[in-house]
C-alpha cells in the first residue's frame, strides 16, 4: 500500500472524502444523523448507534470508529485511488457502505 501525499493533498483529499460520504449519507438515509465538523464526520443511527470518521494529518489517514466493526484506520492507495485499511486491506468505501445499509436498513452507496 502506497501513500504518497503530501501533507496539502492529503488535507484536501481527506476533506473532500468526508464531505462526500455527508452527502451521500444525508441524500440516501435521511434516517442516519449526520454533522461533520472539524475534519471529524459523525453518523448516529435512530436506536443510538455512533460511527465516527475523522482524518489523522500525521499518519495521514482517515480513521473509522464502527459499532459494529470497531476501529481502523486507512491510508490512501494512490495506485488503486481508495483508502485501504492498514490492516488487511480492505476499501474503506466498501466497508461503509455495508455497515451503514444495514445500519439505515436501505442502501448506502458512494459511487
Amino acid at each position: 500500500m502506497t501513500s504518497e501525499l503530501d501533507e496539502a493533498a492529503f488535507e484536501t483529499l481527506a476533506a473532500q472524502t468526508l464531505a462526500h460520504f455527508a452527502s451521500r449519507i444525508e441524500d440516501q438515509a435521511p434516517d442516519l444523523e449526520t454533522d461533520l465538523e472539524g475534519g471529524v464526520l459523525t453518523i448516529e443511527t435512530e436506536d443510538g448507534a455512533i460511527f465516527l470518521l475523522n482524518k489523522h494529518a500525521p499518519l495521514r489517514q482517515l480513521w473509522l470508529s464502527s459499532p459494529v466493526s470497531g476501529a481502523g484506520h486507512f491510508a490512501f492507495d494512490v495506485s488503486q485511488k481508495s483508502w485501504l485499511s492498514t490492516r488487511g486491506g480492505d476499501p474503506l468505501v466498501q466497508i461503509l457502505q455495508r455497515e451503514l445499509s444495514v445500519a439505515a436498513g436501505t442502501e448506502v452507496s458512494f459511487g
